[in-house]
């Protein structure tokens, strides 16, 4: 029985299904292609993916219902990875209506569809700021979340909510992801890895929001793969779960903007600029949860990590 990873073209969504389609699984993977960002990567992306003989991929938006039904009930999907999503903090302010398209009426059809074709697991992408302007130090899934600053963050933990619903009324097993600060090799080009490199290597200035005093937990994407991987397969698991998973340590902003100069060989020119709306000044993941239950192990700091993402965009620019 095939694995339903949705996002498939997208950055966690690609390495997933890679990782699961090494693993001999069989996965079927859809992505609408978006133009949030270039769409180039996604299909760079997928084009990898479809190297694999057990790998099916389709064009599909997950708000049109019909069609997303219809995948369902052609194909016997044990367990669902959900990873599709409008992603984007500062997005969400200028694009509301796209969150609520994506992230609402999506995410209710991805439900729905789990409970009429009675999928036994439903593992799907929350985000760290869901924490909101929570400033307690790490962030506990046990924590308050109900002051989200975003859109973003609010369509998030609507789908924690929606999510509760599901396991509560019709004993759909879902598993919830609380993602910190991802990157890594194949990484989104809004992100800030990106577009600081990006801007670096063209002598171009970059945005340093809250004149630098931020801190991230940037979490490696194959230690978060690891992590959903787990999520999907572990047995043992409550009905309804909440985890994050994060790196469980906060960098300095400067000090990874230091490291990523440092790689490219170029001292970066910065334009320091105020908190941007929506945005939170540190995050850091306490995830002893996911330790516990999903044997999740974070092994890469930024030192290592930063290094490979520098080196995987200089070898995609020049074969891209």
């Amino acid at each position: 029985m095939a694995i339903l990873v949705t996002g498939a073209a997208g950055f966690i969504g690609f390495n997933v299904a890679r990782a699961l389609l090494e693993d001999g699984e069989t996965v079927v993977g859809l992505d609408n292609f978006n133009h949030y960002y270039n769409p180039q990567i996604k299909r760079d992306r997928h084009a990898i993916l479809e190297k694999f003989p057990e790998y099916r991929g389709f064009e599909l938006d997950i708000a049109d219902r019909d069609r997303l039904i219809d995948l369902f009930a052609n194909h016997q999907f044990e367990r669902v990875c959900h990873l599709a999503a409008q992603a984007g903090v500062r997005y969400s302010i200028s694009h509301p209506f796209a969150y609520q398209k994506a992230n609402l009426e999506g995410f209710m059809n991805i439900l729905e569809a789990c409970r009429q074709l009675r999928v036994s697991r439903l593992v799907y992408a929350s985000s760290s700021s869901v924490y909101g302007g929570n400033r307690d130090l790490p962030f506990s899934e046990g924590d308050r979340v109900d002051t989200p600053i975003s859109l973003y963050a609010a369509t998030k933990k609507a789908n924690e909510l929606m999510a509760h619903c599901y396991s509560h009324l019709y004993g759909l097993p879902t598993v919830g992801l609380r993602f910190f600060t991802v990157y890594g090799p194949w990484g989104r080009p809004d992100m800030a890895t990106w577009l600081f490199t990006e801007a670096i290597l063209a002598g171009r200035p970059i945005k340093v929001f809250n004149h630098g005093r931020m801190e991230r937990d940037f979490t490696y994407i194959d230690d978060i793969v690891g992590g959903v991987t787990a999520a999907l397969h572990k047995k043992g698991l409550e009905p309804y779960e909440i985890f994050n998973l994060g790196n469980h340590r906060s960098e300095k902003l400067m000090d990874m903007i230091e490291l990523l100069a440092g790689e490219l060989g170029r001292k970066p020119e910065m334009t320091m600029l105020p908190m941007q709306p929506g945005d939170v000044p540190a995050t850091y993941a306490d995830i002893a949860r996911a330790q516990a239950k999903l044997d999740f192990d974070p092994k890469t700091p930024i030192a290592e990590g930063i290094p490979r993402f520098v080196e995987w965009y200089r070898q995609y620019h020049m074969t891209g």
